[in-house]
């Protein structure tokens, strides 16, 4: 069956496969703010939250560009994008800012609230438009992974920056007319999918001529690629089919390639991966698909699991990363599960009422 039909459908396991790719970098940031080594990472080369969080780049390409084509509106579009990720995130700033590190912090009250830099990480985890702050004065300074106060916003950092660059697409091949055409559609299909092979190629390049994969160019390119594989699946989703013996060869050959060695699974890994996340998307049916009821907790899991598990570090010295995954997953799954339901449900809610009305024209100074 293409792609397509599955779309038309309405119903898949994205919720469950984000929940599942927000707990794996809890998993990984428990080895990691412990000082601990990582058994996948140390085998494959590639740790189980950066696999994590190429699923969300992929996804996030994927269902932004479903978005941005069906909205044909670039006000409509950030907004869309503004209201599902800084409602939340505000939220936690406020919390981890005014509540966690005036708790956690070595200076005295006074002293942690005058500081500027208690302004300047909350100003600047607020914006994720450039560098992100990672430390609070005084806060987890006695941690093995010294100071920093949530790592997971990094990345987020990266997901705006495709956020932009797709609008830009979007504008340059002026898709808006070209719906009624079809010519500039093509136009942005065809940029969405140069800039897959671009980056493809570039990501493979760099790997094989030694260049620093963690610099900030390398991640650039490689989320790039991540987001717009993603975003060439949705474009191409009438010409690709998702079989079972395809997907079960994408699996067999990441298997042996494990076996091969990390260049051989990493090259497997970059040309199978979107492929697999979208078989295991649409495909696999029936009680699996009760998870939706649950809503999407996995944001929630995201930006609130890195400052718990600091937390419980800070209260518990020598904890074991297993003791810590345990803890922190049932206190990180309680806040998402809030951070759904008061935060953002309602944005999502605002954000259908505030599309509707535009498209109505009910809301002054926006176009239709």
């Amino acid at each position: 069956m293409r792609l397509s039909g599955f779309i038309q459908e309405k119903n898949n396991n994205f919720n469950l496969l984000r929940f599942i790719a927000a707990s794996a970098v809890l998993l990984g940031h428990s080895f990691a703010l412990l000082r601990q080594p990582e058994p996948l990472g140390q085998s494959l080369g590639m740790s189980i939250g950066a696999i994590a969080v190429d699923l969300f780049f992929i996804t996030s390409g994927f269902l932004v560009t479903g978005s941005l084509l069906a909205r044909q509106s670039a006000v409509d579009y950030v907004l869309a994008r503004v209201l599902r990720i800084y409602p939340a995130l505000i939220v936690m700033l406020v919390l981890t800012v005014f509540g966690l590190g005036a708790f956690f912090t070595s200076l005295p009250p006074g002293a942690y609230f005058r500081h500027a830099e208690t302004y300047s990480y909350f100003l600047k985890c607020s914006a994720l438009l450039g560098d992100i702050a990672y430390f609070l004065p005084g806060v987890f300074d006695g941690n093995p992974y010294k100071g920093a106060v949530n790592g997971s916003l990094w990345s987020m950092v990266f997901e705006i920056k495709m956020y932009m660059l797709l609008l830009l697409f979007w504008l340059v091949s002026g898709l808006k007319s070209s719906l009624k055409s079809g010519n500039q559609a093509k136009r942005f299909g065809y940029l969405v999918i140069a800039s897959a092979l671009l980056a493809g190629t570039l990501v493979l390049g760099r790997r094989f001529y030694g260049f620093e994969e963690n610099s900030e160019d390398g991640l650039f390119i490689r989320f790039g690629f991540m987001f717009s594989s993603g975003a060439a699946f949705w474009v191409l989703k009438q010409r690709i089919s998702l079989s079972f013996r395809v997907f079960a060869g994408f699996c067999i050959g990441l298997i042996v390639s494990a076996l091969v060695g990390k260049q051989a699974f990493f090259v497997a890994y970059q040309f199978s991966i979107a492929y697999i996340l979208f078989y295991l998307a649409f495909v696999p049916a029936g009680l699996i698909r009760k998870f939706n009821a649950y809503g999407d907790n996995s944001y929630g899991i995201y930006i609130y699991a890195f400052p718990i598990q600091q937390s419980l570090i800070a209260l518990l010295p020598g904890i074991s990363v297993a003791l810590l995954t345990i803890l922190a997953f049932p206190l990180s799954l309680c806040f998402a599960r809030a951070s759904w339901y008061l935060v953002e449900q309602p944005a999502l809610n605002l954000k259908k009422l505030l599309s509707a009305r535009m498209q109505r024209g009910d809301v002054p100074g926006m176009p239709v």
